[in-house]
């Protein structure tokens, strides 16, 4: 059960849609991506969301201005204890430049209700710079 509520989540987050993605996180939900990533450093964003607010703007609003299109989270690993999932998952995506964006992740997500409380994301933020800001990393 609890895999199944954190790939609904993820295709909710994928959606762009604030109805959806408000609909997978819990009231006070927080989001930890490394500091200084390049997602956030791009978007002038904070890499630690606290409240669904928060991260709906992100995802919603935020997020489709520098990953524009076809967006794909594919996971490979998912590892399950209690409300804790761990997953390994590529994402892939065109920027808004149209430059390819593909790295690869680990999230930490705990649950709460059936509810994502928070998330703790891992990613090669040096190849993620170099894909945002400095041409593509092969």
């Amino acid at each position: 059960m609890s895999r199944s509520i954190v790939e609904d989540a993820f295709q909710a987050l994928a959606s762009s849609d604030p109805d959806l993605i408000s609909a997978v996180l819990a009231e006070d939900a927080e989001w930890l991506s490394p500091p200084g990533n390049a997602t956030a450093v791009a978007l002038g964003a904070p890499d630690h969301m606290v409240g669904r607010a928060a991260i709906v703007q992100f995802f919603a609003v935020d997020f489709p201005r520098l990953f524009a299109r076809d967006l794909s989270v594919v996971f490979g690993g998912v590892h399950v204890a209690g409300e804790r999932v761990v997953v390994e998952a590529a994402v892939a995506a065109t920027l808004a430049n149209g430059d390819p964006y593909d790295n690869d992740y680990c999230f930490v997500v705990e649950l709460r209700g059936g509810l994502v409380r928070r998330v703790r994301e891992y990613t090669d933020t040096a190849r993620a710079h170099r894909m945002i800001f400095g041409g593509v990393a092969r």
